[in-house]
């Protein structure tokens, strides 16, 4: 399944901002590093940059993780309903930069972390109608709590990308079955 660019770019960042909070570390520990964490997705729109934001974006993490600890689609289907609810969200088509038209779910000028709230809730609502809900997945490796969105094409991703687990976990495997041999 081939999802809309908006749609993965939506779910890998809901992914990769959860991941900002695991195993104890705050790897978005200031403003400048929120600054940075948005510019490399290339987000457009409102930034406050002032520490409040910075606190709401903190609290969203564990929002977005009930879509990965959700027990079935009906538990992942309340949290996209109430994100979007919270967000004010109302889609429009827009495109500006390289990107081609696309969907935005708040306006430009929305608090971020509404923006960041209907974006992702957006992103799992596609995956939910188009019964590929099973996609997010929690990575493999013994010692890692990371998420991500597996979009291969036959569903196969088992390691984050957080790390190198899926190398480690590679090397472990390799050296079991030398040591075996």
């Amino acid at each position: 399944m081939h999802f809309a660019g908006d749609t993965e770019s939506a779910l890998v960042f809901a992914a990769s901002l959860v991941n900002t909070a695991r195993g104890g570390a705050e790897l978005l520990p200031d403003q400048g590093e929120l600054t940075r964490f948005l510019d490399a997705d290339h987000w457009t729109g409102r930034r406050d940059g002032t520490r409040e934001e910075l606190t709401a974006v903190r609290a969203l993490r564990p929002r977005l993780r009930k879509f990965w600890e959700a027990a079935g689609v009906d538990d992942a289907v309340e949290v996209v309903n109430t994100l979007l609810l919270e967000s004010g969200a109302r889609p429009r088509l827009t495109r500006h930069d390289d990107l081609g038209w696309h969907l935005h779910v708040t306006a430009d000028d929305s608090p971020l972390v509404d923006r960041m709230a209907a974006e992702a809730a957006m992103g799992v609502l596609d995956l939910i109608r188009t019964d590929e809900f099973s996609r997010l997945r929690w990575c493999e490796a013994p010692d890692c709590e990371a998420v991500f969105v597996d979009l291969s094409r036959n569903r196969s991703k088992r390691y984050c990308d957080t790390g190198n687990c899926g190398n480690r976990a590679h090397v472990a495997a390799y050296r079991a079955r030398k040591s075996g041999a």
